[in-house]
């Protein structure tokens, strides 16, 4: 028997999935999966993306929209891609990619599949503040100015940190638990959520109804101008998260092993904590909070990739995806009647939130 053929542990010994690279004095490790996961998720993504701009009042076949996409055929098709649809696309992409990789991030930090922005309180948070300014924008004189010149992006961002920071300062006493994590956030999202409540029943009816409309999640009324704020986050936050890729796989075993490993947990806590905030919150800003996506695309991400911790790159793609195939489906799949993207998501991560609940319960048991 070779040593390639013996049990992990072993010497010369191979783990499925992996293929050992050696090069003289230099020895990598290659998992397939890692290319071929995110490769596999960006040719969906970009389906995803070709049907949703071609479907509408006038329907656009696929190959007609790719030509439009890279500067061919028709010139009427150029303008209805280009101007009218795509920026509802790249928006939901941004968006699902935002909320994804915060997911990851939390889960990674809370060492729990259950833990993400919408459970914890924070996506309720920069709801909080941006429908804080919906309502009371322009209704009060001066406080209302005030309020309108901060704006929905800034206001969400501002509730969202907020929240994030009741939640750590609350649960981090005697060592941070997962499970405490999330009993505190349902904590503080139920009390958010209350105050969402208030806040639309001091609104009067014009203001009530389109904070009602953004609480749904929708991406109706998509520009160039509004996907910017969740563009640049992303594109500032997105390396930022990737850098502390590192300590961030050490947060999977405990705080003593993670420092002897050299990872500042506080520092890495805190740095990996703002990044998701400040993440939810542009996202929550530009599409309003869309649920789900943040709690099952970062586990759907860890079985696809076999990994211990949600992968963060990976994460992203696939909530991108996710949140472009939502709204295709919320305004193909129905008819006549076009629901909000945050409606699909939740019919479809409440029953995955279910089996968590059930699955988490079992090992705890056993």
């Amino acid at each position: 028997m070779s040593d390639t053929s013996t049990r992990n542990g072993a010497p010369g010994a191979v783990v499925p999935g992996r293929i050992p690279l050696r090069a003289g004095p230099v020895s990598l490790v290659w998992r397939p999966r890692t290319l071929f996961v995110p490769l596999l998720t960006l040719g969906v993504l970009f389906l995803g993306v070709l049907v949703n701009c071609g479907r509408g009042d006038i329907d656009i076949p696929v190959g007609d929209v790719a030509q439009a996409l890279f500067g061919g055929g028709d010139e009427g098709n150029r303008m209805v891609v280009t101007e009218l649809r795509l920026p509802r696309s790249v928006t939901g992409l941004l968006v699902g990619a935002a909320l994804a990789l915060a997911g990851a991030v939390i889960q990674g930090l809370a060492r729990n599949p259950l833990a993400s922005p919408d459970i914890l309180g924070i996506t309720a948070g920069s709801g909080v503040g941006a429908v804080t300014v919906i309502v009371f924008g322009g209704a009060y004189g001066g406080v209302g100015g005030t309020l309108a010149s901060v704006g929905i992006p800034t206001a969400a961002m501002a509730g969202g940190l907020l929240a994030a920071v009741a939640v750590y300062a609350l649960a981090v006493r005697r060592g941070l638990s997962g499970y405490r994590v999330l009993l505190v956030g349902v904590g503080v999202n139920a009390i958010l959520t209350s105050v969402l409540s208030w806040l639309l029943l001091k609104a009067d009816i014009v203001d009530a109804g389109r904070a009602l409309l953004w609480l749904n999640g929708s991406l109706n009324g998509a520009s160039w101008d509004t996907l910017q704020p969740v563009m640049w986050t992303l594109l500032v936050l997105m390396p930022v998260a990737l850098l502390l890729s590192f300590p961030f796989g050490a947060l999977v075993f405990d705080d003593d092993t993670a420092r002897g490993l050299g990872v500042r947990m506080t520092a890495t806590r805190v740095a990996l904590l703002f990044t998701a905030v400040l993440l939810t919150a542009a996202a929550t800003a530009a599409a309003g909070p869309i649920a789900f996506v943040a709690l099952a695309c970062p586990q759907l991400a860890v079985r696809l990739l076999r990994t211990g911790t949600p992968p963060l790159l990976a994460s992203a793609l696939i909530g991108a995806a996710v949140t472009v195939w939502a709204d295709v489906l919320g305004r193909t799949a129905f008819g006549n009647i076009e629901l909000p993207v945050g409606v699909l998501t939740a019919a479809l991560g409440a029953p995955y939130l279910l089996y968590l609940l059930i699955r988490s319960g079992r090992a705890r048991t056993s």
